[in-house]
């Protein structure tokens, strides 16, 4: 009865992982239970996913959890199942933000400082602001940025914290960026941003020619 019962829990256990999982990322922080019990039947769910075509990205150190689409290797077979894990494409502003805070991110760390980045949201705007053509409306500006920020709030790599009284809004960056933003793509994503610098120079000295 015993054995029963611990299979029982088990088994429950496992449904609940695989459950939050495929609803998106699991946070030791959020939920100390759920990723104790995600240690201890990773086995079981990186077996269950797997015929599903996914796998479970699990970083004990920094304490998140994820599930992504296996990567193709042409001739497997789960390089032919439907995605289950859609892509999400995102706009050259959101992805120059990613960008940006995935750097931050990499400088913080370096400074062996605390473990959680705080950065206002006057501190986001300057970061991104001279990537940006100039504007003469600064409200209009923030608005664009604001909606930035919070499309990246919506894909779980920022975290908006609530203001004390008489503070600015800021926002923690979650360290789970660092799985999906990596070397290579911060590599590729500087040469696109250094071609659209050019750009935004080229198209700056024709209008002060004009």
């Amino acid at each position: 009865m015993a054995e029963e019962a611990e299979n029982g829990a088990a088994t429950s256990d496992l449904s609940a992982l695989l459950i939050s999982l495929l609803k998106g990322v699991i946070y030791q922080e959020a939920d100390a239970g759920l990723w104790n019990a995600l240690l201890s039947l990773q086995a079981r769910v990186r077996d269950y996913v797997a015929v599903l075509g996914l796998e479970l990205v699990l970083d004990e150190a920094e304490g998140y959890a994820f599930l992504r689409a296996r990567r193709e290797s042409g001739d497997d077979a789960a390089s032919r199942l439907p995605r289950l894990v859609a892509r999400r494409p995102l706009s050259f502003p959101v992805s120059l933000l990613l960008a940006l805070l995935r750097k931050k991110l990499a400088e913080f760390d370096a400074s062996g400082g605390d473990t959680r980045l705080v950065l206002s949201r006057e501190e986001i705007v300057e970061l991104v602001r001279v990537f940006l053509p100039e504007s003469s409306n600064e409200a209009k500006l923030i608005d664009q940025i604001e909606t930035h920020l919070n499309r990246i709030v919506d894909l779980g790599f920022l975290r908006k914290l609530k203001p004390a009284a008489g503070q600015a809004a800021a926002f923690e960056v979650r360290r789970i960026l660092k799985a999906f933003v990596d070397a290579q793509w911060l590599a590729e994503f500087d040469a696109r941003l250094a071609a659209y610098q050019l750009q935004l120079g080229a198209g700056q000295e024709g209008a002060a020619d004009e």
